[in-house]
């Protein structure tokens, strides 16, 4: 049986955890994220355990091994366990009772098999034993060698228990799945007859699986898929995803990381920062790349009043716009932009001016020496 040999598989404070179910007579196993990348070599952020331990003996455990638990979901089965530092949610065994869309009605269970069965792709229903081997109760593992984004058994079923795994289902494959072999065809018919859905979830939920689904090396095709299965149009009306893929070429030829924001205004669409409750420096930086799209305004200009990142950020998005390459001096602007500091101050122009004359004439000024190129001297401008 294939088994996982990773650091954290083994370290002791990992150990440690699975010993106090395991030495209470439990079952202690590694599930969903972290065996997940652990099998296909992807970063780990967190370790996650399910057990048939209930919430209340895991919190009894915890204290009498002298760790702290924290009840983050005891509601759902759920408890945080700290072990010197290091933090492990530890799950009950669950099967749902109810699901309305949005939320489940739980009842934990004593069985590994049923927990996997409540889960939502293949790939996130495998376990592991403490010391790393592979526990596949649905067939997950072939799924996930195979970069195949399935879900568990009838998808319109997995769909209708929470409708957020329609973005889920397209965040996974940009994310995990064969870019080349394209999506489940079975998960995507699913999908499209259920994208009313959509419009059930929180703002909340939708923006942060969208930010997720964007922010994947290229998830440009996940995103047509999304389109023309008919749930991007739910998500954000007027949305297309025809821009996008020129705008990660060019984020590929300039060495550009991926930026989820430019890459939503890529996407166009009505009322995004509402529709995706975007924080406000993503509502900020959002409007910044809205205003300056299409606009002919200087790369260095931008980086001197937007910083670098921005200004590269603006840079792309017309690029993809008017699918024209980047200039090939566009490192050496933005730089200029970055370093330049106007010379002149409001000290400057005081006391002959103030309020809005002295603003407006500061306006003037910097307007002036941006147009020399960041040139004009502190005296020559106050000539």
């Amino acid at each position: 049986m294939k088994q996982i040999k990773a650091q954290w598989v083994t370290q002791s404070e990992t150990q440690d955890i699975c010993a106090m179910l395991v030495n209470a007579g439990f079952q202690a196993y590694f599930v969903g994220g972290c065996v997940r990348n652990a099998l296909l070599g992807a970063p780990i952020s967190d370790i996650d355990l399910a057990t048939d331990a209930l919430p209340e003996q895991v919190v009894g455990l915890a204290k009498r091994a002298g760790f702290k638990p924290v009840p983050t979901g005891v509601e759902h089965g759920t408890v945080t366990v700290v072990v010197r530092g290091h933090a492990f949610e530890i799950t009950t065994y669950r099967k749902d009772i109810d699901t309305d869309g949005r939320r489940a009605t739980v009842s934990f269970s004593k069985s590994i098999e049923e927990d996997a069965h409540r889960r939502d792709f293949t790939m996130n229903a495998l376990f592991a034993t403490p010391d790393g081997t592979i526990v596949d109760p649905l067939g997950g593992l072939n799924d996930l060698l195979a970069r195949r984004v399935r879900f568990i058994d009838d998808p319109g079923a997995r769909i209708r228990e929470d409708y957020l795994r329609i973005l889920r289902f397209f965040r996974f494959h940009a994310w995990y799945g064969d870019l080349d072999r394209g999506l489940d065809r079975e998960g995507l018919a699913a999908v499209a007859a259920h994208c009313d859905g959509i419009e059930t979830l929180s703002r909340e939920r939708v923006g942060q699986e969208m930010k997720k689904l964007l922010g994947a090396a290229d998830p440009a095709a996940s995103v047509a898929a999304m389109e023309h299965a008919g749930a991007l149009a739910h998500v954000l009306p007027g949305a297309t995803s025809r821009i996008l893929p020129v705008l990660i070429h060019f984020e590929h030829e300039t060495g550009a990381r991926p930026d989820s924001i430019v890459r939503l205004a890529s996407l166009g669409g009505c009322e995004q920062k509402e529709r995706l409750r975007l924080s406000r420096s993503e509502a900020r930086n959002l409007s910044v790349l809205q205003a300056h799209a299409g606009t002919s305004c200087g790369l260095a200009e931008l980086a001197y009043r937007h910083g670098p990142d921005m200004a590269l950020g603006i840079m792309l998005l017309n690029c993809a716009m008017l699918e024209t390459n980047p200039p090939s001096n566009f490192k050496d602007d933005i730089a200029m932009g970055v370093s330049a500091k106007f010379p002149v101050s409001a000290r400057d122009l005081m006391p002959d001016l103030k309020g809005k004359a002295l603003g407006g004439r500061l306006d003037e000024l910097e307007k002036k020496w941006i147009a020399s190129g960041f040139t004009l001297t502190r005296e020559e401008l106050l000539k």
